[in-house]
């Protein structure tokens, strides 16, 4: 059980590029690195691309104005020169601005905590990582849904073969909130529609990759061998990117996947969900009730296991926080994922290299996996709805 003792030896010393007052993003950031204060500090910023309104709120987070810069490079020159300087940075900007900053960050010797998805191309996210093997640091991923305890549950009941051989992988992750052309008044929208700074999808990229990674941690031993996507621009003005799409999968084991990604599900509240199915029984997993977990054996009454509870694999109660009957949600999650960051780096640090063999968290891997799926899931859209093998 999580009681906020120190994991590491002490906090990092951590920084934010972006995540300022008009982000939708920053305060999970904030909320998920600081909810543990043993793991890290947060010190320094260039939390907005209007230098005055960044450090104002740099100043009301508490921050020393001296280190709430103007821009990121700047940041990188000035606390390389302190003694006391930043040891790892989150990268919470649009899309397009990942690649350049996260070189700049691991040229500057720090460690990097990024947004999804990571770059544009997979090629530049093997450049990348070849940069941060060579400087050996750590690139984290937020896939900040991943940190729900119960996922760890379903992901040892199917490797102990509770499910049987997986038949059928079914994900989706939608949302009604842009049903309308949202983006004329909502900057925060405005961007992810737009292909120069969301990058070649939208609903692909920015919700799908979340689905898709919980599903990579869950069947961590099942790859995707071929696909097809089918993608749709309700509102026209969106073209080229989708605001809706249909994913089928086919595995290298023989099981069949489909994601239905969406943000025009017009009247939806319930988010993301993810269901697998074996010979022998099925397990179900919301986020809009990410504390349970579904799980259905084939001629036995269903049951719903519940977070927290001690008949739980100890996999599952590792990151236990507030104890079973107290609900735990999206801001745990986002905490558990930034502990795991800091552990991941502190091994880094001090060379653990066994340690890190087999430690689970969204790592570049899994930043990689998920830059592959939306390069494929576009290219058979565009090619025809075709199929295509999983490159």
């Amino acid at each position: 059980m999580l009681n906020g003792e120190k994991r590491i030896q002490k906090p990092l010393r951590w920084a934010m590029v972006g995540g300022g007052r008009t982000s939708q993003v920053g305060y999970k950031h904030r909320t998920g690195a600081l909810r543990d204060n043993t793991a890290f500090t947060l010190v320094a910023g260039a939390f907005d691309i209007d230098a005055q309104r960044g450090r104002d709120f740099g100043e009301n987070l508490g921050v020393d104005a001296n280190r709430c810069y103007s821009d990121y490079k700047t940041m990188f020159a000035e606390e390389a020169k302190r003694e006391d300087g930043i040891e790892v940075v989150s990268i919470a900007t649009p899309n397009s601005t990942h690649y350049e900053i996260c070189k700049e960050a691991l040229n500057a010797g720090l460690h990097v905590i990024c947004e999804k998805p990571l770059f544009f191309t997979s090629d530049e996210v093997r450049e990348v990582k070849a940069l941060a093997d060579e400087k050996g640091k750590i690139i984290g991923v937020t896939y900040g849904f991943s940190g729900s305890q119960i996922l760890l549950q379903a992901r040892k009941m199917i490797e102990n073969g509770e499910l049987g051989d997986i038949r059928l992988v079914k994900l989706h992750y939608t949302h009604g909130f842009h049903a309308d052309a949202a983006e004329k008044e909502n900057s925060a929208a405005k961007w992810r529609v737009d292909p120069k700074i969301s990058g070649p999808s939208y609903v692909l990229g920015d919700l799908s990759t979340h689905t898709y990674y919980i599903s990579q941690l869950l069947l961590p031993t099942m790859k995707v061998e071929k696909l097809m996507c089918d993608r749709q621009s309700f509102i026209k003005s969106r073209a080229p990117l989708e605001d809706n799409a249909h994913v089928i999968m086919h595995y290298d084991n023989g099981a069949v996947g489909t994601m239905w990604v969406s943000a025009v599900d017009a009247g939806c509240h319930m988010s993301q969900g993810v269901r697998i199915v074996g010979t022998k029984a099925s397990i179900e997993w919301r986020d809009s009730c990410p504390n349970q977990l579904h799980f259905e054996e084939q001629g036995k009454p269903n049951q719903v296991l519940f977070r927290g509870m001690p008949y739980l694999y100890e996999e599952a109660l590792a990151e236990e926080r507030l104890g079973a009957l107290h609900e735990e949600g999206l801001s745990e999650s986002w905490a558990n994922i930034y502990l795991k960051f800091a552990i991941a780096i502190d091994a880094q640090n001090r060379g653990d290299k066994e340690f890190l063999k087999t430690f689970v968290y969204p790592d570049i891997n899994a930043g990689l996996e998920g830059v592959r799926w939306i390069e494929n899931c576009v290219r058979s859209a565009n090619e025809g709805s075709v199929w295509v093998d999983f490159k």
